[in-house]
């Protein structure tokens, strides 16, 4: 049985303290200043490792939870990861807290609370079909087999949620749907290289990528409302469409956006089952 609270004890210059994290963020001992940074960042992102393997269904909470007195909101643990962070342990204490952050977290997608600078604000929608469960995907006109999810920029001084509606609106032509659950923090994803320079001579920026708010949307109507060519205020985006499972979206996504894909729908399983 897992319990709701994990306790870690570090031990610096002959000193033991413990440190408590719980899932829901509100149950932590505030690390002092003689535990150290090191022992406070490994303690804290083994915590949320045990976290992640023990309950799938708090995952989103023991990301977005962080220390009172310290800012730790964009480490993330996740288990694929787990041979780098065994390799990190044994790594002379001095040095430890570097190579962790460069070879652990720096790979994982960026999981916070406010999107980063350098990144273009995004919505993602994941649409489901309450009675199957399953969610709408459609093949990109401009990228040979890659399907996706609806997603889309943000306009100036737009709230996310409204921004998601809208998106919905002008890429699938849906109406009809209610948000039923949102991710609680914002996804980044870095583009490609090539991606990099397409999209921003495109759109007369330098992004670096996009960090996106990702909602749930209950569809509520038939499939004889779903347009490909959207409200007709956009150029269509979309060439097929098809409800998938959420492993059949993650396999037929593109590889930079796996990571996020993969996140999203673990945060919103309860509502895929």
């Amino acid at each position: 049985m897992c319990h709701r609270t994990v306790v870690i004890s570090t031990k610096q210059r002959g000193q033991f303290q413990s440190i408590r994290f719980s899932i829901d963020g509100k149950d932590e001992t505030p690390i002092k200043s003689r535990v150290g940074l090191r022992a406070s960042v490994m303690a804290l992102c083994l915590c949320r490792y045990i976290i992640l393997c023990c309950h799938p269904r708090h995952r989103h909470q023991a990301l977005s939870a962080t220390p009172r007195n310290n800012n730790f909101s964009s480490l993330y643990c996740p288990p694929n990861r787990c041979q780098k962070f065994t390799s990190a342990l044994s790594i002379d204490p001095h040095h430890r807290h570097k190579r962790f952050r460069a070879s652990f977290c720096a790979q994982s997608l960026s999981i916070m609370q406010n999107p980063p600078q350098g990144y273009r604000r995004n919505v993602g929608i994941c649409l489901m079909n309450p009675s199957s469960k399953k969610i709408f995907a459609a093949s990109r006109l401009d990228i040979p087999d890659a399907w996706q999810m609806p997603q889309g920029g943000i306009d100036e001084s737009e709230d996310p949620r409204t921004a998601a509606a809208r998106e919905l609106r002008e890429e699938t032509g849906v109406t009809t749907a209610d948000v039923v659950a949102e991710v609680p923090y914002w996804l980044t994803y870095d583009f490609p290289p090539a991606v990099r320079e397409k999209l921003n001579r495109q759109w007369g920026s330098d992004w670096k990528g996009q960090a996106q708010k990702w909602f749930l949307f209950k569809f509520n109507g038939n499939d004889d409302e779903i347009n490909l060519l959207g409200d007709g205020t956009e150029k269509a985006e979309f060439g097929e469409w098809a409800w998938m499972s959420a492993e059949q979206v993650i396999n037929h996504a593109v590889d930079f956006k796996k990571p996020v894909y993969e996140e999203v729908l673990s945060v919103f399983s309860t509502y895929l089952q």
